[in-house]
């Protein structure tokens, strides 16, 4: 879990520094923070999408996902409780739980987060968690600058998530494979393409509610295994 935690503590930091940048900074300079964020993560996912190892399971993972997060409000209610933790104050760009949301999808939807993890748990390899957590640092100074303080609570997430595969690698790696390790990383990047449309203002869209589908992807790779295509 040491690697884990140097990886939330590094997105910490950066969200201090991001904040401590985002008061200096006029909303022309702000603007300019969202638009390098959207292009940033638009590169991120697509380089992670390219790598789907079936792209028709990605899709219905998406469908099927989709669905499932929309019955469930997911997004809706993960902004509801940012409301709750730090109303939006008048004057306020956007709000603590879309801070949170984001910065969570971006940091936790990388192969090298699952990867990174199983590594560190089975074979006390920190290597991929200890690069992630630099490159995390970074990104957390810019989308902390973009998002302000929920970003800070995306290190929870992160904890959580990652935690998680530490803990259960032993079992998770053998049963998910390379392909349901890499079908996983291929739909967060969809994620994150969803969420640089949103960051771009080109469309918006409720990213969160397509969580789920980092569930159903390698499920569905399974079962397409199967079909004589």
């Amino acid at each position: 879990m040491i690697a884990t935690i140097i990886n939330a503590v590094a997105v910490i930091i950066g969200a201090f520094l991001g904040l401590f940048f985002k008061s200096r900074i006029s909303s022309e300079f702000k603007a300019i923070v969202m638009t390098s964020s959207g292009l940033i993560t638009l590169v991120l996912g697509l380089g992670m999408a390219f790598e789907a190892p079936d792209t028709l399971a990605s899709l219905f993972s998406l469908i099927l996902g989709g669905f499932a997060g929309t019955a469930l409000k997911i997004e809706d209610r993960v902004l509801s409780l940012g409301e709750r933790l730090a109303p939006k104050k008048e004057g306020e760009d956007v709000s603590f739980g879309l801070g949170f949301l984001n910065s969570s999808l971006l940091f936790c939807s990388g192969a090298m987060s699952i990867v990174g993890s199983i590594d560190a748990g089975t074979v006390g390899n920190y290597d991929l968690i200890l690069i992630k957590s630099v490159m995390d640092g970074f990104m957390a100074v810019v989308f902390a600058a973009a998002y302000g303080k929920g970003v800070f609570l995306s290190a929870l997430t992160i904890i959580i998530y990652q935690g998680f595969f530490t803990l259960a690698g032993g079992f998770l790696s053998p049963v998910l494979g390379e392909g349901g390790i890499a079908i996983i990383s291929a739909v967060g990047g969809y994620l994150l393409i969803m969420l640089a449309l949103s960051l771009l203002e080109i469309k918006k869209i409720k990213t969160g509610n397509f969580l789920p589908s980092l569930v159903f992807a390698p499920i569905l790779l399974y079962l397409f295994s199967y079909l004589p295509l």
